[in-house]
């Protein structure tokens, strides 16, 4: 069984040959498999640490070319259900010139939004250290439970809770019900991740492209630790100028970013919780109060290889295709 448990959406991301266009006048599109949770899957197992991805995809040429993936990166694929009925998503992603995103999804619905709690695997979230899961899946019913039954069940059984919202907003009926979704499920979690905008979003009602100034995510960091008590690790990402960091015992940090071209930042974000679930295995964090104890310089080595990792998923398109090994991290770091 796998140390690393992700549940969510899988999807195929048909990425824009051209950038600076949008979807409609891409001349050409390169078909990648993704989905957050299974990037983050995917990432983990890239990077040395046993996982698996649950979720539902259709029986159909793409839900098998995802599975055939998944499990030809080394990620157990036996909790994965194959629909008879719904489709595998898609979604067509445009580039703008500095290799950041426009979607357009088409689920209607899609495979993974009809994911049963009968067909949730539990013992393999039964045998995970950490439990992994995003907002995508709490949209529609009924996915929506089935997530909120593994969560419930990680919790029970004492497993370390990564959440990481990954806001889409096509996906919502509404900003005010993704914003209000989010809020609800964000105390489930030991372990959050978000970009600066989501943060902004999260907490300020912001629209959700709207950067962050440096003093705004302090200031925004502060108050999320302090609004959201039950979360020992807050995660923030901020593209090209790095990362910054809170724990519950009142720790916090940033880490600069790395310089390199980018060409797709798909999953650069997924690689990053992916690189952070790694770096506290390796140091033997396994619980939400194991993360109290880690010293300071032991985090900034942790988000300095999220960093990194985050940093080369943008190098390539797609997101899986892109996601660095160790040995790929670790010569772009000495190098």
């Amino acid at each position: 069984m796998s140390v690393v448990v992700c549940l969510g959406e899988a999807l195929i991301d048909f990425v824009s040959m051209e950038s600076g266009v949008t979807v409609g006048d891409s001349p050409g599109f390169v078909r990648a498999p993704g989905g957050a949770p299974a990037n983050v899957a995917v990432g983990v197992a890239r990077l040395g640490q046993t996982s698996a991805f649950l979720g539902k995809v259709g029986d159909d040429p793409f839900g098998h070319f995802l599975a055939d993936t998944f499990a030809g990166a080394g990620v157990d694929t036996g909790g994965v259900v194959f629909s008879k009925t719904e489709r595998t998503g898609l979604a067509f992603v445009s580039l703008a010139a500095n290799g950041e995103r426009d979607f357009c999804f088409f689920r209607n619905p899609s495979a993974d939004m009809t994911y049963l709690p009968s067909e949730l695997d539990t013992e393999r979230i039964s045998a995970c250290t950490i439990f992994h899961y995003g907002s995508i899946t709490l949209i529609d019913e009924p996915a929506r439970t089935t997530t909120l039954t593994a969560v419930q069940q990680a919790k029970a059984q004492g497993k370390l809770i990564s959440y990481d919202p990954n806001l889409r907003p096509p996906l919502w009926s509404s900003l005010d019900v993704a914003r209000k979704t989010i809020l609800e499920t964000i105390p489930l979690a030991d372990m959050v991740k978000v970009s600066e905008e989501e943060l902004g979003f999260v907490l300020l009602g912001n629209s959700p492209d709207k950067a962050l100034t440096s003093e705004e995510v302090e200031a925004c960091g502060a108050e999320f630790m302090g609004r959201f008590t039950p979360v020992s690790l807050l995660c923030v990402t901020r593209g090209a100028k790095g990362c910054a960091w809170w724990t519950r015992n009142g720790d916090s940090g940033s880490a600069a970013g790395l310089p390199v071209t980018a060409v797709d930042t798909t999953g650069a974000g997924d690689g990053f919780i992916a690189a952070v679930m790694v770096g506290l295995l390796e140091r033997n964090v396994t619980t939400a109060e194991a993360i109290f104890a880690l010293p300071q310089e032991m985090l900034a080595e942790i988000f300095s290889f999220a960093n990194a990792v985050g940093a080369l998923t943008t190098t390539r398109k797609g997101a899986i295709p892109a996601l660095p090994t160790l040995a790929e991290v670790a010569a772009f770091r000495n190098g």
